[in-house]
């Protein structure tokens, strides 16, 4: 997961690296289209369409693995997904060999959903998408809790990237337009997205929109005027070198 991207401070000089990157992450709707899994995930199964019976067998697997795994994380078996999927456990292990394809394959759709969210939101007027992305970070957190900590670190460095580039670029237009404090910066978003992910899975089922309140607080103090900390935030390399687990 070491990617080696230079380390920028604008989502404006960014442009041309996400731009680049779009050629390796593509975006993963949800669920796949009836004729095959999304290109972007391809790699995960297979290079050609599959047959028709074989794409809905996907799709009922994946749709069960993304509800199992996050009723029961990721230790949930693959028996589990199969009976939920309705199919018959030697029909996974044909389209997967391990549980760590079927996550790695979920992982991919995921991000790709998320990338398309972040997309969306730039074209949101007067620099709300920013804390309209943040929101939907939030959500993607909680309705994914039983795996969702596992997810960025088993995605393509160039993706997460490329995520992290629309996120500078949210954030630039919200410095803009006076929504948000110009001192914040890439890593102060990315650890209130941390901290959105530990809530979710401290409160768990018990109260499943804490992160909700917690986001509101930290997008207020992002706001707030005047230098936040006389302290670094976290840097573009160093964002790199966690999401690669040190």
């Amino acid at each position: 997961m070491a990617a080696q991207h230079p380390v920028h401070e604008s989502g404006h000089g960014s442009v041309p690296d996400s731009a680049a990157r779009d050629a390796e992450c593509g975006e993963h709707p949800a669920p796949p289209a009836a004729a095959g899994p999304s290109a972007g995930a391809d790699h995960v199964t297979q290079h050609r369409p599959m047959r028709r019976d074989a794409a809905r067998n996907h799709q009922l697997v994946i749709a069960a693995a993304r509800e199992v795994l996050t009723e029961y994380g990721t230790d949930a078996s693959m028996e589990l997904i199969a009976s939920r999927a309705g199919v018959g456990v030697g029909t996974l292990y044909r389209r997967f060999p391990n549980k760590e394809a079927l996550v790695d394959e979920i992982a991919a759709q995921l991000l790709g959903e998320l990338v398309g969210q972040a997309r969306t939101s730039l074209s949101h007027p007067g620099g709300t998408g920013f804390e309209a992305f943040v929101r939907v970070f939030g959500r993607w957190l909680s309705e994914h809790r039983g795996y969702a900590h596992k997810l960025i670190g088993r995605t393509e460095a160039a993706c997460v990237e490329q995520l992290r580039d629309l996120i500078d670029r949210l954030l630039d237009q919200a410095k803009a337009s006076g929504r948000i404090d110009p001192h914040i910066e890439l890593g102060d978003v990315m650890t209130l997205i941390w901290g959105m992910r530990g809530v979710v899975e401290t409160s768990g089922t018990v109260t499943p929109d804490a992160w909700q309140r917690y986001t509101d607080i930290h997008l207020a103090g992002m706001r707030a005027p005047g230098a936040p900390s006389t302290r670094s935030a976290v840097t573009r390399e160093e964002l790199t070198r966690i999401n690669a687990g040190g």
